[in-house]
């Protein structure tokens, strides 16, 4: 009896050690998303499918919102990889960055929010806009600058034709759209469902399909870093690869199942609707290349907006290199 009692011991002891040195194994490799949203369902597709473990890569992921904050962790060194608009790379390089901030691995080529009427609306026309009180996001971001572009294609001044509030954190704009602040309001999934479904709005038009192609959100380090660790961002990108191709076919029943455990408040239904309508709109990018025309129509865009600090080549914060190389091995 003490004799298989210390086998048994003996065989846990050394599946124990085995785990760990398989835990060292792996390079850590620290991500900061700017916001948790089903719009990223392909980083957590490959998370949960375990491709980056395939590639020998243990992500720690953390959300930080807000696009500014972001940067801050990637300049300081708190992240190694930002998920965050390629708009804000622009901004740093515009300064005169001495490490620049470069986008490697795109993961969303639309917009991904949508225009929530607080009543319900029939026939739903961009005039219906004029006079109201719209709640936008932060000056400067992504989701604004898409927004405005949208509402001047159709005839609409976001600064003079109605209202504009955009003096409201990103993380608390739902919040003060339930608490009564504002006749529309700008949003993504899966929080834009779960309005609809509780009542609290009427989803009137999706900015991603009234914009076009763009790319929304990149995957970006600095310069040294991808120096320094090419074959790291390399072995990213190819788990994320793998995790796009899967998202193009599979069903999104599947694809909420999932992810769900990152959206553990939202009902499964709300999170395949929500995966439905990106890909129905083409939000989620095929391939992890950004290539030079989606980068001049970002640049269209915010030079619109009036945010375009400076003319910004691709070539200059952009790397295809590592994500085409990734999709020819």
């Amino acid at each position: 009896m003490k004799k298989h009692y210390f086998l048994f011991m003996l065989f846990g002891l050394l599946l124990f050690v085995t785990a760990c040195n398989n835990s060292s194994d792996l390079t850590k490799v620290k991500v900061a998303e700017v916001t948790r949203s089903i719009f990223y369902a392909p980083q957590y597709v490959a998370l949960e499918e375990g491709y980056f473990e395939e590639e020998g890569l243990e992500v720690e992921l953390q959300t930080i919102a807000g696009g500014d904050k972001v940067m801050t962790s990637l300049i300081s060194e708190g992240s190694d990889i930002g998920l965050v608009g390629p708009e804000t790379s622009i901004y740093v390089e515009a300064q005169g960055a001495d490490d620049p901030i470069i986008n490697f691995a795109q993961l969303t080529q639309t917009d991904g929010t949508f225009l929530i009427a607080r009543e319900p609306v029939e026939n739903f026309s961009y005039e219906d806009l004029r006079g109201s009180e719209f709640l936008g996001q932060r000056k400067g971001g992504m989701p604004q600058m898409v927004g405005e572009y949208v509402l001047k294609e159709h005839g609409i001044d976001p600064h003079q034709d109605l209202n504009l509030i955009q003096n409201i954190d990103f993380a608390n704009i739902a919040s003060s759209f339930l608490s009564g602040t504002g006749d529309y309001v700008q949003l993504f999934e899966p929080t834009a469902s779960q309005f609809v479904k509780d009542g609290n709005g009427t989803i009137v038009a999706s900015f991603g399909e009234d914009s076009g192609y763009v790319p929304y959100t990149a995957f970006m380090a600095k310069k040294s870093f991808l120096e320094e660790n090419r074959d790291t961002a390399k072995r990213f990108t190819r788990a994320l690869y793998k995790a796009q191709q899967f998202i193009q076919k599979t069903d999104p029943e599947t694809i909420a199942s999932i992810v769900q455990p990152y959206f553990e408040e939202t009902e499964l239904e709300l999170l395949s609707a929500s995966v439905e309508r990106y890909q129905a709109q083409g939000s989620y990018a095929e391939n992890p290349v950004l290539d030079e025309e989606e980068w001049n129509n970002l640049k269209s865009i915010m030079d619109e907006a009036g945010e375009l600090p400076a003319d910004i080549k691709h070539e200059a914060i952009v790397n295809t290199e590592i994500a085409k190389e990734v999709m020819n091995e």
